[in-house]
């Protein structure tokens, strides 16, 4: 079964985020695994735009209750009517996540995931959260992210 890697950050991000983040799609993309996002833009657009690009998969569950919010790089679209609370079904739902820049919502995901037992890799964040594992470069994060070796 194909691995389950989940990139959370920002809905708005600026153009070396953004950057960052569609490296890291396609660096999922590659390593033939599917990418789970919130399904919107910024951090979640850049990287399914990413994955897209090298053909990969991907999975946006969204916080509302219509496919057309989703950003056009999203295969499937899945709908919570949850808001905020959808960030509880992306950290469930991937094997490992990848924390791009981000905000409050980007945190309150890091901190789910790391509940729930699961491996969050950081790339370019603001914060220094015990538990989480600091990446320098799009492919070290998802090689952390894929690898089998503990927390």
């Amino acid at each position: 079964m194909k691995m389950q890697i989940g990139v959370i950050g920002a809905g708005t991000c600026d153009a070396i985020i953004g950057k960052v983040a569609e490296d890291v799609g396609r660096e999922i993309a590659k390593r033939n695994a599917f990418l789970v996002c919130g399904g919107r833009g910024g951090v979640m657009g850049s990287c399914a735009r990413g994955a897209k690009m090298e053909g990969g998969t991907t999975v946006g569950i969204l916080p509302g209750d219509s496919r057309l919010s989703a950003n056009p790089y999203i295969d499937i679209a899945i709908l919570s009517n949850m808001g905020h609370a959808r960030n509880a079904i992306i950290a469930q739902s991937c094997d490992a996540l990848i924390a791009i820049g981000g905000g409050y919502g980007t945190l309150s995901e890091i901190a789910l995931s790391l509940k729930m037992g699961k491996k969050v890799v950081t790339l370019l964040t603001k914060w220094d959260i015990e538990g989480t594992i600091k990446a320098d470069s799009p492919a070290q994060a998802v090689e952390m992210a894929m690898s089998e070796l503990p927390l």
